[in-house]
Formats: C-alpha cells, sequence, structure tokens
C-alpha cells in the first residue's frame, strides 16, 4: 500500500505574462500561450518555429559512414547481390527493417530481411543467423537498429566473407565493431550534437541518401517513421516532429493496408489519430508479436499489400497482446511477492525462473515507477540469466552496466533502457553494485525524481475552448510533453471509488467554481485524501463526453495537502530531527514529541489492518491524514516517534525511502512488550522532567 503522492517535488514554472500576451496577441488560445512561454519558445516566432518544424531536414551524409555505408548498398544493388536487413523485434526495429526492406525490394534489390527470435537468439546480431544468412546466398548485411555492440559478430562477418553494414541509435562504446561502415549519430567522433533520432530513422537516413531526396523517402514511409519514432521514446523536437507530423497525416488519411486493419481491429479513430494513440495503442500490439515469439506477424503486417491478409494478422496480433498482458499480470505479481520478502533500496533487482523474457522490460517499467528507482528484471533459465532494465530519474542504465562490464556476458541500450545478459552466479555481486551506484546517484542531488509543472492557471480558463485549443501543442510526448498545470485553494467536495474500484474520482471546488477530476491507479486511502480536505492539485485537462454532454474533467497527475498543512508537517519533522540529533529540547517541545499510550495502541491498530504480507509502504504525511480521520490525530514528530519506539522494542522495522517510508511488522513472538522500557521514551520523559 502506498501513498498516491508521487513526486516529493513539484517544479512549478514561474509565469511570463508579457511573453503570453504576445503570443495571444499572435492568435493563440491563453492556455496553449501560458504553456509555450513556460517552456521557453517566448515569442510567435519561436512557437511558430517549434510547432510546425519545417526547418530543412539535417543532410544524411553528415552521418559519419554514411558515405561508404551507401556506395556499398549502391554496389550490392548493381551487381544483383543478395542483401540482409537484419532489424530488432521491438516497434522501432520492425518499423527500420521493413522501411529499408521494402525501399530496397522498390530499387531492384534482391532483399531478405531477418528479424531474430527474442526468446531463442536474444537481442542483435549473432553468429547462427549470420551462418543461416550466408547459406541463402546474402554477401551483404545491413542492421538497423542494433548492431552497435556485436563486435565479435562483426568479426565473424569478415571471416565467413560478409560485408556488414551496422545502422542503429543505440549509445557506443569506446571501440567499434569491425564493419564495413557504422552509421550512428552517438558516435564519439561524429561532429556536433548527437541526434536524437529513432533506429528507423537511421534507417530513413540511408534510404534518403541512397536516392538523394530526403522528401521523396519521408512522403513514402512518414508512417513507419512516425510509428518507429514515438515507439522509442524519442523526443519530438526538430526532425523527430517533422517525422511525427507528417506521419499522423498519412496515417489519419491514406494508411497502409495493414496499419489500416490494426487501427480498425484496435478502434482507434483515426481522425483523431494522435502520438498518444500510438504509444499506448498501437504500439503495445505491434510490440506483443515480438514479446510473444511471433515477430513475423507485425513485419508482414506492415509490408503486406492485401486486406484480406491485413485483417487476419491484426486480429491475430490482438489476441497476442492479451496473452502478453496476462503474462505480465503474472511476473508483476511474483516480483511483488519477492520485494514484500527482501529489503529493496535503491535499486531493485530481481532474478525469476521462467519468466517470460519477452514481457520483463515492461514489469521492470512499472516497478521503476511505481517504486521511484532504476528496476532490473533477470530472466534465469539455467546457469545464466537474460535481462531487461528501466530507469528511473535519469539515472543512466548504459552508464551503469558500462561500469559493471566485468560481471556481466553482454549488454547494450541507451540510458533509460537497456537489457543484459549474467551469469546466475555473479547475480549478488551485481546487486550490491547496482545498490552503491543507485544510492550515489540519489545522494549526488542529480536525480530527477520532481514533477515538472508548466505553471499555474486561473480556474476561469479551464473552458472547454481553451482546454481544445490545446490541441495546437500536439503531437505530445517524449520532449514536448502533455501540458501539466498546478491549482492550489481547492476543497475536496465529493470523492468516490470507479472502475471496480481503481480509479478515484473527484468533485474539487474552489471560490464558487467546481471541477470534475479524475486520478487514475489509485484510491481514497491511497491518496490519503477525505471530504472536507484542502488540497493542491497538478493535472492535465481534458474535455470529457458522457451520453451526448460535455464537461471540463482535470486528470490528475498527483495531489498534495495545502500549504498549510505541509507547513506543520516540516515544522514536526524539523523538530524530530532536533532530538534524534542529540539535542536539547524544551519542556513544551519534548512534551509535543512523547507520545500517549492511546497513540502507540491507535498506529498499531492501523499498521496491522492496513499492511499487505505484513508491509506497508507510505508517505509518513499521509499516514499522519489517515490517522486523523481515524480518530487518532497526532503531530508528525510524535508519528515517527511511535515507529522509533515500536522498532527500538522488535515491533516493526522502519525504512526511509526518500519521501516514503517502509514498515514492516515482525512475527509476532506471543509475548507482551513493554514500551516503557524504551530507551527513546526514557529520554524524552526525562527532557520532560528535568526542563520544567
Amino acid at each position: 500500500m502506498e501513498c498516491a503522492v508521487k513526486y516529493g517535488i513539484w517544479n512549478v514554472k514561474e509565469q511570463n505574462p508579457q511573453a503570453q500576451q504576445a503570443l495571444m496577441e499572435a492568435g493563440y488560445a491563453p492556455l496553449t500561450a501560458a504553456v509555450l512561454s513556460a517552456r521557453g519558445y517566448d515569442t510567435p516566432e519561436k512557437a511558430r518555429h517549434f510547432l510546425t518544424a519545417d526547418e530543412p531536414l539535417e543532410d544524411p551524409l553528415a552521418l559519419t559512414d554514411m558515405a561508404p555505408a551507401v556506395a556499398r548498398v549502391r554496389a550490392a544493388l548493381e551487381a544483383g547481390e543478395t542483401i540482409a536487413v537484419f532489424g530488432d523485434y521491438d516497434v522501432d526495429g520492425i518499423t527500420a527493417t521493413c522501411l529499408l526492406t521494402e525501399f530496397l525490394r522498390s530499387q531492384g534489390g534482391r532483399v531478405v530481411y531477418y528479424i531474430p527470435a527474442r526468446i531463442e537468439e536474444g537481442y542483435g546480431l549473432n553468429r547462427g543467423a549470420i551462418a543461416a544468412l550466408r547459406e541463402q546466398g546474402v554477401s551483404l548485411i545491413v542492421t538497423v537498429d542494433c548492431g552497435i555492440t556485436a563486435d565479435d559478430e562483426a568479426a565473424y562477418c569478415r571471416e565467413i566473407g560478409v560485408d556488414l553494414i551496422i545502422t542503429d541509435h543505440h549509445e557506443c562504446r569506446a571501440a567499434l565493431p569491425p564493419a564495413l561502415a557504422v552509421v550512428d549519430p552517438h558516435r564519439k567522433d561524429q561532429p556536433g550534437q548527437p541526434r536524437n533520432l529513432a533506429g528507423v530513422g537511421v534507417a530513413f537516413k540511408l534510404a534518403a541518401a541512397l536516392v538523394g531526396s530526403q522528401e521523396a523517402i519521408l512522403d513514402r514511409f512518414s508512417d513507419l517513421l512516425c510509428l518507429g519514432t514515438v515507439a522509442d521514446v524519442m523526443p519530438l523536437t526538430g526532425e523527430n516532429r517533422t517525422f511525427v507530423l507528417r506521419g499522423l497525416k498519412s496515417l489519419s488519411s491514406s494508411p497502409r493496408p495493414g496499419l489500416a486493419a490494426l487501427m480498425g481491429e484496435c478502434g482507434c479513430d483515426r481522425r483523431g489519430l494522435t502520438a498518444a494513440t500510438i504509444g499506448y495503442t498501437l504500439a503495445p500490439r505491434i510490440n506483443a508479436a515480438g514479446r510473444m515469439g511471433q515477430v513475423g506477424l507485425a513485419a508482414e503486417l506492415f509490408l503486406t499489400r492485401d486486406e484480406a491478409t491485413a485483417q487476419e494478422l491484426s486480429r491475430k496480433l490482438c489476441q497476442l497482446n492479451r496473452q502478453r498482458q496476462e503474462v505480465e499480470a503474472e511476473i508483476y505479481q511474483e516480483a511483488l511477492a519477492m520485494l514484500a520478502r527482501n529489503k529493496a533500496g535503491h535499486a531493485i533487482v530481481l532474478a525469476g525462473e521462467g519468466w517470460h523474457q519477452g514481457v520483463i522490460g515492461i514489469v521492470a517499467s512499472r516497478l521503476a515507477e511505481e517504486f521511484g528507482c532504476p528496476a532490473y528484471l533477470i530472466c534465469l533459465d539455467g546457469e545464466k540469466g537474460k535481462a531487461s532494465s528501466r530507469s528511473y530519474g535519469g539515472f543512466n542504465l548504459f552508464a551503469s552496466l558500462e561500469a559493471q562490464s566485468h560481471l556481466l556476458e553482454s549488454y547494450g541500450g541507451h540510458e533509460l533502457a537497456a537489457g543484459f545478459t549474467i551469469l546466475r552466479s555473479e547475480i549478488d555481486a551485481f546487486r550490491a553494485s547496482v545498490e552503491r551506484q543507485a544510492a550515489e546517484f540519489v545522494e549526488s542531488g542529480q536525480c530527477r525524481a520532481a514533477l515538472e509543472v508548466d505553471c499555474a492557471v486561473d480556474p476561469a480558463l479551464l473552458t472547454e475552448e481553451n482546454i481544445l485549443a490545446l490541441e495546437q501543442l500536439e503531437p505530445c510526448g517524449a520532449g514536448c510533453p502533455k501540458p501539466v498545470f498546478f491549482l492550489d485553494g481547492l476543497s475536496v467536495e465529493q470523492l468516490s471509488e470507479v472502475g471496480g474500484g481503481r480509479h478515484l474520482r473527484l468533485r474539487l471546488r474552489r471560490h464558487g467554481l467546481r471541477f470534475g477530476a479524475i486520478f487514475f491507479s489509485t484510491t481514497a486511502v491511497r491518496a490519503g485524501i477525505a471530504l472536507g480536505d484542502q488540497v493542491e492539485i497538478a493535472f492535465t485537462p481534458q474535455i470529457n463526453e458522457y451520453r451526448g454532454v460535455k464537461s471540463v474533467q482535470l486528470n490528475l497527475v498527483d495531489i498534495r495537502p495545502d500549504r498549510v498543512s505541509r507547513a506543520n508537517t516540516g515544522a514536526g519533522r524539523a523538530l524530530y530531527e532536533k532530538f534524534t540529533q542529540g539535542q536539547r529540547l524544551t519542556a513544551q517541545e519534548a512534551a509535543l514529541l512523547l507520545p500517549r499510550r492511546e497513540d502507540f495502541t491507535a498506529l498499531w491498530r492501523y499498521l496491522a489492518a492496513h499492511t499487505q504480507s505484513r508491509q506497508l509502504t507510505e508517505n509518513l504525511s499521509c499516514l499522519g491524514r489517515k490517522l486523523a480521520r481515524a480518530g487518532a490525530p497526532m503531530p508528525p514528530g510524535r508519528l515517527r516517534i511511535c515507529l522509533d519506539v515500536f522498532a527500538e522494542r522488535g515491533l516493526l522495522t522502519v525504512e526511509v525511502l526518500r519521501d516514503r517510508t517502509r514498515i514492516r511488522l515482525a512475527p509476532s513472538r506471543g509475548e507482551k512488550v513493554n514500551l516503557n522500557e524504551s530507551p527513546i521514551l526514557k529520554t524524552l520523559k526525562t527532557q520532560c522532567s528535568e526542563s520544567r
């Protein structure tokens, strides 16, 4: 159980009234102008430049090694050689594979594609696949979205007489594989700033360089570019924004048969298609093919021109996605059970027998977000394990794995998501090392686990017209998130749980104005709020339509007590720290901290009733509010003293994890514990009497 106050820090940007006014005079609606100016687009020219993304695309030949790559592919096309496009099994890799395969075939090339089976072969190039392709007469392999760490495989290609061109976008090591050409915007010797292209973006650059026209390739493949770029969470700025804007238009108007069928099967409204539709609806179904070991379904869906085939492939993809969801739920529950039994600190490293390798990455992402730390999940098979990891708060996963390469068999990825293989015997050492790295990262102050809020908003501006105008900011995603606004001075007027108790619906009031709000994936207990509470919210507004009636709805990102409540909590924390640091308290201060018998009784009853598997993870401010509503109010410092006394007497353990506290009840020993023997209580009582 966990308090839904997810962010310890809310960074609310300062408003720029002059810039907002200038943008409004240029035709932008008030909320849109507020967001743009808060994000630094504080003139009409900057705003237009960002939103339209109409700058010329960067020259493909500016990418290091692009020229020799183009020369070798052209030679293969002219000589009629068999070319293999070697890809990856996620959306980015599949779209990159299909883009380059379809393009080279249109140039008259003899082209096969190869995407490794996730379970049997794992990620990237492997000797077995290379040998099989050589047997088919392949003399040139071009990788997309993989290969940048394939040193041994590149050497093997050279050994058996297969030329290798690597196109990738993942982080590079200092030494590159011995390939004929290595095209990766993150090469250490790449001039200028690294470009945040997806794997499909690099494949696009190669195709464009081969024909000498980016516009021709963009016009033909913007749909695949859009899918791969959004699904791989690339920042939607610059070239990527151009790709996605053009791709959304293509998907809405004239999608290829496979994508039209998939959107129909998912119930997507093509007229209202957004980047979020791709990220939350289309991408999971495409990814399901690779995760569940049938990646060919997705590739053929993109390449087919037959509508009946497209319909059948779409149905199969949606079935696979449902299977993936079931497997994911099982692994997630197993992981939670492991965390309940074992101490978890600044990082999560879990290993399980028989876990589905294609699904553990999703579970790692859920755990990282839920527990606020990087998560590594390892699928054990014999003496080895294959792992997926997800970052949190800016922790660099690739650098983490690079620093521990001596413990790993192989690794790759980037700072937000990475994979590796490891011997079973090295997992404990790896776990200890990761814990140290993550702890040092948090202590360094670099952890970016704060909520970025665009600006405070005048509630009078939350009209249907202004909210609909926020669509000018689309496409929203990485680099251009959906706007988040701040409102304070709200009172909770109504509360109800909906969706089978999974979501929280609220009615909030401020100075006569009332707003409907919803907080997904939480409850009133988890949020620690009740009727009459004074709160502040961070939210994204939308227009909700129910039975033909439209209304403004605030989708909560987070909720917290108002300033007065937080100030009281801060004062209590300061008094507690003064005591624990050994400083002398006044009689009044000691009395504020000294628990009464009824305080201990109320807290213990609450813990006994609300711990799951004898464990509770809670924000102490939330816990204090819940106790107050249960009729047992106590100052924040006194609450912490109660927990310390329980821990001192062996009744529970207390573990502080940044803004949350994990409480584990000890197994019952069947004997009474005298709290009055607690040294903490004796010290407080002594200070009370000595100060008088």
